[in-house]
């Protein structure tokens, strides 16, 4: 499979289904057809729309579609996502809202990067737009990164967070979200050790993987039953000719999004003939909720193989973070060192992808860290993505995350701004 020739077959594929449903789009949907009162034209037309959507998604990156926010003095503020850290293989954003002073309370979210873009916390960053100052990590697609820029694994991951948690300064909340919840715990207690002055006011941890073995899912079970050889041979690619990352080894986001589809193919088929029925029917729409869903899902990234690869044997087969064994740089993090961090879990009942007891499971790690310090919510009959994008992160558990931050703000804020004050007086 790690052949430039396979990659390039299965862009031939996504190509050509495109085209297709172009071709079917442009022929169900002529005039003359209109002579022939035939529904057969209609979803022609239909199935080549929705198709050749559809496919053109998959090599997409979002925008974030996040143009103004409301502000305290009820007036419109324009938002403006601006870079602040720039690295090879993600950078630091900033959604800075004009006209309005910073706010207090200032949040870093790390995003997911397990196949789909940082878009994908669009509607988590749009609910806390209003009260917080948001920055988000935005991971770059592997495909268009060069191979002289080296390799990029969870320890490089991990390293990456430091030096965002580092450039924000130590009045930040941290926010994970789902994949990176264990490395952003190590992140966290890699600077307990290294740089304490630079650690979180707080982090939450949301449907994270911390141990993937106290709770059994298909993910989980996938892992232990394959073999990293078997990986290797079946899932890594080499980037083709059309992309910057040519030769690089790859998890391709196309075979991602095969493996996303099939774990639920009954429910997305449906979902499609739906769909095309409602285009041939004239009920959809450019941003109806199908669209407003798959522009989003469809849209994948590829990801280094060293860093799918090292999260499937490090995280899941040899549970270094549920040990307390994961090494950084030649260096062992202890997560028993994180004593000031204030840290609160999130999962979700119905949760079949980090599922409830998975998450939590950082509380125990957290040996150094009093209970005063340590919070937890189960949130009852949600899934994977409502505990931070739907109608349970709107409702229940965005209020508690910021009273959360509320809460832990105090007396470390007050004593850094101390701090600087005393630097700059000392310095004058």
């Amino acid at each position: 499979m790690r052949f430039m020739a396979t990659y390039d077959l299965m862009e031939t594929m996504r190509t050509t289904n495109q085209w297709l449903g172009a071709s079917a789009q442009a022929l169900g949907s002529y005039p003359a057809v209109g002579l022939f009162p035939n529904p057969a034209f209609q979803y022609m037309a239909a199935w080549g729309e929705v198709m050749e959507r559809s496919f053109a998604r998959m090599v997409t990156k979002p925008d974030w579609g996040i143009d103004a926010v409301v502000g305290d003095d009820g007036r419109d503020h324009l938002v403006q996502v601006e870079t602040v850290v720039t690295r090879a293989f993600g950078d630091l954003l900033h959604f800075k809202v004009q006209g309005r002073a910073e706010m207090k309370r200032r949040v870093l979210l790390v995003a997911p990067m397990s196949g789909h873009y940082a878009t994908l916390l669009r509607s988590t960053v749009n609910s806390l737009l209003p009260d917080c100052e948001i920055y988000i990590t935005d991971w770059h697609n592997a495909r268009d990164i060069a191979v002289s820029e080296g390799k990029f694994d969870v320890e490089d991951y991990t390293l990456y967070l430091v030096d965002f948690m580092k450039h924000l300064g130590p009045d930040t909340h941290v926010i994970a979200v789902c994949q990176p919840a264990p490395l952003t715990l190590a992140a966290t207690a890699y600077l307990a050790e290294e740089d304490p002055e630079a650690q979180p006011l707080s982090l939450t941890l949301i449907g994270g993987p911390i141990d993937p073995d106290a709770a059994a899912t298909d993910v989980t079970d996938f892992g232990a039953r394959v073999t990293m050889g078997q990986l290797e041979q079946s899932m890594i690619q080499r980037v083709g000719f059309k992309y910057a990352g040519a030769g690089r080894l790859v998890y391709p986001g196309l075979l991602q999004l095969s493996s996303f589809i099939g774990m639920n193919r009954d429910t997305h088929s449906q979902a499609f003939l739906d769909q095309i029925n409602r285009v041939a029917k004239g009920e959809a729409s450019e941003h109806d909720k199908h669209n407003k869903f798959y522009d989003e899902y469809l849209s994948v990234m590829d990801m280094t193989a060293e860093f799918y690869l090292s999260t499937v044997e490090r995280i899941f087969k040899n549970r270094d973070i549920a040990r307390n064994d994961f090494v950084v740089a030649g260096k062992k993090v202890d997560i028993g060192k994180i004593t000031s961090v204030a840290i609160k879990t999130v999962e979700g009942e119905k949760d079949d992808i980090s599922a409830p007891g998975q998450c939590i499971a950082a509380l125990d790690l957290c040996t150094g860290l009093p209970d005063s310090k340590k919070a937890s919510h189960l949130e009852p009959g949600a899934g994977h993505y409502g505990i931070f994008a739907g109608k349970s992160w709107r409702n229940n558990i965005r209020p508690l995350v910021l009273e959360f931050i509320d809460a832990n703000s105090g007396p470390r804020l007050a004593t850094s701004k101390a701090a600087k004050k005393a630097t700059r007086k000392k310095a004058s």
